[in-house]
């Protein structure tokens, strides 16, 4: 089978807390695509030396950073499980997620059935 057609699963969960690997950002993952699925612009705009493999999940985040709140889109490879497990304050967290006691959240949807 070539590496193309392998089927990638992903490493992070919904709900999940994370950090990105070399930018000073965390948040909660909120959905994931199996292989890159932004614009081509948006590729191209990372500076090649650093730039993710587009063959591997990317996750959407409500992320959070020193100074504001905002939507992240973040290759696997450039992720890492967030030690830091104080609520994220992204103002659409609440909307979407329940925090659990272990620090990562649940879809408020799943709370429900």
């Amino acid at each position: 089978m070539s590496a193309k057609l392998q089927i990638s699963s992903a490493k992070f969960h919904i709900g999940q807390l994370v950090r990105h690997r070399f930018f000073p950002f965390r948040g909660v993952i909120f959905d994931v695509d199996p292989e890159f699925s932004n614009t081509e612009e948006w590729y191209e705009s990372i500076p090649e030396d650093i730039r993710p493999r587009r063959d591997q999940p990317f996750y959407h985040l409500f992320a959070e950073n020193a100074d504001s709140e905002y939507i992240a889109y973040v290759s696997e490879q450039n992720l890492l499980v967030d030690e830091n497990r104080a609520p994220v304050r992204h103002p659409q967290v609440d909307e979407v997620f329940e925090q659990l006691p272990d620090g990562d959240y649940r879809s408020r949807e799943t709370l429900s059935n």
